[in-house]
């Protein structure tokens, strides 16, 4: 799908965020904002959820944690239950690295993996960009022409009086 998308480059994290905040105002959705680092608050500004990759996390890692457990307890008691040393059939501290490592992870591996799925980052795609240097030296925007419902020359003037330079137009395949 073809869509006719606006960027829009800034000189610093301020006038983003004053921008976004201004086109949002105006009821301008901000498909994306491209930065070279963190900038606080600009997730609020955009309405972007909070992840849900901790909770997966947890569920993970306490899926690895218990099914470690219950494999060496049953192992370990009966499965095959030897008496080596006089020890307990179920020792509970000689179990706690075993189940440390496999909650780590398994909580780890599964974070990582839903994390790829989710961004829809797999092996050969294409990174879709505005300008080549989008992610190490500037602050970028971009707005759908679909969402703004202007046409691109008022778009392109609400976006220089906001303080942006290099507004560009493109049509982009999504």
């Amino acid at each position: 799908m073809v869509k006719l998308m606006t960027f829009a480059a800034f000189r610093d994290e301020h006038a983003l965020s004053f921008a976004v905040a201004n086109l949002k105002e105006r009821k301008i959705s901000v498909l994306d904002a491209y930065t070279p680092y963190p900038v606080h608050g600009l997730d609020e500004l955009l309405g972007q959820r909070r992840s849900r990759l901790p909770v997966v996390c947890f569920v993970a890692a306490s899926v690895g944690c218990l099914s470690s457990l219950w494999f060496q307890v049953w192992t370990s008691a009966q499965n095959w239950p030897i008496n080596v040393g006089g020890k307990p059939m179920v020792s509970i501290p000689a179990f706690i690295p075993v189940t440390f490592e496999v909650t780590v992870l398994l909580g780890g591996l599964v974070t990582v993996a839903a994390f790829l799925i989710r961004s829809r980052l797999f092996p050969g795609r294409q990174a879709v960009m505005p300008h080549l240097n989008v992610t190490n030296d500037g602050f970028w925007l971009a707005v759908e022409h679909q969402t703004s419902r202007l046409d691109p020359a008022a778009l392109r003037t609400i976006l220089e009086n906001l303080g942006g330079h290099l507004v560009r137009t493109e049509e982009r395949d999504l």
